[in-house]
């Protein structure tokens, strides 16, 4: 039987399949239905959108894993400076978001104004295809990238842009630092926070 909970490390050769899941397992959250308002063409934005960001962004910088259906991408602290995307990466996320790139950028923005002063791990996206959830994948590459930032005795840092996923969230120890809006009525995200070996 194959096990298809086990973390391993994302190669370039994953780029297709790993945006095929987060492009499901986002499918409904409410920023990426902010940044691609039209359901009819959703589903292809956010496949290119996880594209460039794993190909351009985390997939070079970060640390990147996945299992059969779900995936992890995550910053250390060597890579902070990576946590807001290049002006290439940017280019090509303009294209894609079309009249919301400013939106985008705005937030971008916004949100590397507002990252921690101390060392961490950061947890840049998560998640796993809808019809393979309850098998455990998505947990399994939360343990995976704590295990990481516990080894090296710093916190982790989220954002989440689901308040249904706080209490997931809050089991693995995090806690929620402050709840923030986006720019131009965006919607809510909820900045998380985890102690080191909680």
């Amino acid at each position: 039987m194959q096990m298809t909970n086990v973390p391993r490390t994302a190669t370039p050769d994953d780029a297709s399949s790993i945006s095929r899941s987060l492009a499901l397992a986002f499918a409904d959250d409410p920023v990426m239905c902010w940044f691609f308002p039209d359901e009819a063409t959703r589903r292809a934005g956010l496949v290119g959108y996880f594209t460039t960001l794993f190909t351009r962004q985390y997939g070079r910088y970060g640390v990147c894993e996945r299992t059969a259906n779900a995936a992890a991408f995550w910053l250390p602290p060597r890579a902070q400076d990576k946590a807001v995307p290049d002006e290439g990466t940017l280019r090509e996320l303009t294209e894609l978001l079309g009249d919301r790139a400013e939106q985008f950028r705005r937030s971008v923005e916004a949100a590397a104004a507002d990252a921690p002063q101390e060392p961490y791990w950061y947890l840049a996206v998560i998640g796993a295809d809808p019809a393979a959830q309850g098998q455990g994948q998505g947990g399994a590459l939360l343990r995976s990238g704590l295990a990481k930032a516990d080894a090296d005795g710093l916190p982790v840092y989220l954002e989440s842009s689901k308040k249904e996923n706080l209490a997931v969230y809050g089991h693995f120890g995090f806690e929620v630092l402050e709840e923030v809006r986006l720019p131009e009525d965006g919607p809510a995200l909820w900045v998380m926070r985890r102690s080191a070996g909680s």
